[in-house]
């Protein structure tokens, strides 16, 4: 998608907004602030974990236009086993009987690898539907390799901290992995991401999408705040 421009031969690309969320009212306060996507989890304090059928019902029915849910079936490392496997292919399966745009996915090996046997067993429930390789990527061992195994995989994007605490301590690699990729995947930064900083890495990585939890405290824990999402977006799309 392109903003207009006074000169026609500029083009101006538009900066998405990737929201984390795990409560109804996060979901509402997301679309309220202009958020084209969101990706729906539970148990943020544990890494996220999928959320409930009835949770992606109602997020598909209140929450902006694009949705995208975590598949993972617990929280600790990313190494799973069979049985683990075929959970996550049933929550797929029913998460796109629920309509939803896409799955947010990721397996890693005892060593440290991208688990692509794994990670093929659930990209064939995904016909149809975007596919997010998730953070998993970031405890990765070389993540040069990992990426191109995941372009091989069919992912449509990779969100990343750049293998960092925050994606603004992460830059310089998430920077290399766009150029990278060079349009074969999306390559989202995420982690520590707010109001403040989300233009510096967008800047700084050359990226055109960006993913936030952009929470702030309230009477019923955190959050996401529907001023700071609007900010948000407004900073990264200014010139």
């Amino acid at each position: 998608m392109y903003l207009c421009s006074t000169n026609p031969a500029i083009e101006i690309t538009m900066k998405y907004l990737e929201v984390c969320v795990e409560t109804i009212q996060s979901i509402i306060n997301a679309k309220a602030g202009g958020a084209y996507r969101i990706e729906l989890c539970s148990a943020l304090s544990e890494g996220g974990i999928t959320p409930s059928y009835g949770m992606i019902e109602t997020a598909r029915k209140l929450g902006p236009e694009k949705l995208h849910v975590l598949i993972r079936p617990r929280g600790g490392n990313f190494i799973y086993s069979q049985a683990e496997v075929d959970c996550m292919i049933k929550d797929i399966k029913k998460c796109k009987e629920l309509g939803v745009d896409g799955v947010v996915i990721g397996a890693l090996t005892e060593t440290g690898d991208i688990d692509i046997d794994a990670c093929k067993k659930l990209m064939q429930s995904t016909e149809g539907m975007q596919v997010t390789f998730h953070r998993a990527f970031d405890c990765c061992n070389n993540p040069t390799t990992a990426l191109e195994q995941i372009i091989s995989l069919g992912c449509t994007r990779l969100l990343t901290s750049g293998q960092a605490n925050s994606a603004t301590e992460g830059c310089q690699l998430i920077k290399s992995l766009v150029s990278q990729a060079n349009g074969r995947i999306i390559i989202m930064p995420g982690a520590g991401v707010n109001e403040n900083n989300a233009k510096d890495i967008i800047s700084t990585t050359g990226a055109t999408e960006i993913h936030g939890s952009i929470r702030s405290k309230t009477n019923h824990g955190l959050e996401t705040d529907t001023t700071k999402v609007k900010s948000l977006i407004t900073n990264i799309n200014e010139d």
